[in-house]
């Protein structure tokens, strides 16, 4: 990768959405047994299952974006037009600085996608985007614990790099979680690593993916749609076959 194509990092208060993808259920967790339950949130939300679609968009705006609020802020059309480029990109591979599509009249995607967040969440695509991925394969194979101290190692890699690493956080086979968010940086802890995300469920603030390394296990503090505890990460959305 030439210097060009190095991409800057992800910073969280510019490069995140600054809409959420919604819940479709309320959890309750109970902290003794682990268990948990769950009801349809009410009102039904309009916009959920979409987490591997944000953060899929969110790196395309990052490796193929740049926002020029110095330029007077357009229109609907004008903007459903340059989304729709930018979301045409390849979300593994960042374009040159020459080859950027400007969005004009916003520092950031932060600041864009709030006030144009119906545009955005129309022209992003729909729930199934978040189920038919080409590196939703791996999951239904084995995972080592060799697998994630090599996966941990690589996302420290690509971190140092400047890449903004897309992970996938599951439980295969049970499906207490399915979900999507981006590394954008690592910090060494008592017991291993920990990694600031972007989760698309909750945009406020970053989170913390952890790494043990005795137990070479990730894990997530529990949270609105998970107990929290173990899980395996794979990264995704890096080359041709994941």
């Amino acid at each position: 990768m030439d210097n060009e194509k190095i991409p800057r990092p992800f910073d969280f208060a510019r490069d995140s959405f600054a809409f959420a993808n919604e819940l479709v259920w309320e959890y309750q967790f109970d902290a003794a047994t682990g268990k948990m339950n769950y009801r349809p949130r009410l009102p039904k939300p309009d916009y959920a299952h979409r987490c591997f679609v944000l953060t899929c968009a969110a790196r395309q705006f990052l490796y193929h974006a740049r926002f020029e609020p110095a330029q007077p802020v357009g229109d609907a059309e004008t903007y459903r037009h340059l989304v729709r480029q930018v979301l045409s990109r390849n979300p593994r591979i960042a374009g040159p600085p020459e080859r950027q599509i400007i969005i004009p009249g916003y520092p950031s995607l932060r600041a864009f996608s709030g006030p144009w967040g119906k545009l955005l969440k129309a022209e992003c695509g729909g729930a199934w985007r978040s189920y038919v991925l080409r590196s939703h394969w791996r999951m239904i194979f084995p995972i080592s614990r060799r697998h994630q101290e090599r996966t941990a190692d690589s996302l420290v890699r690509a971190l140092a790099q400047t890449r903004s690493p897309m992970i996938h956080l599951v439980r295969f086979p049970a499906l207490t979680i399915n979900h999507g968010m981006i590394l954008f940086a690592a910090a060494d802890s008592k017991t291993g690593v920990e990694f600031s995300a972007y989760d698309p469920n909750h945009p406020a603030q970053p989170v913390i993916v952890a790494f043990d390394q005795a137990r070479k296990t990730f894990s997530l503090p529990a949270n609105r749609y998970w107990a929290g505890g173990d899980l395996n990460v794979i990264e995704i959305c890096r080359n041709w076959l994941i």
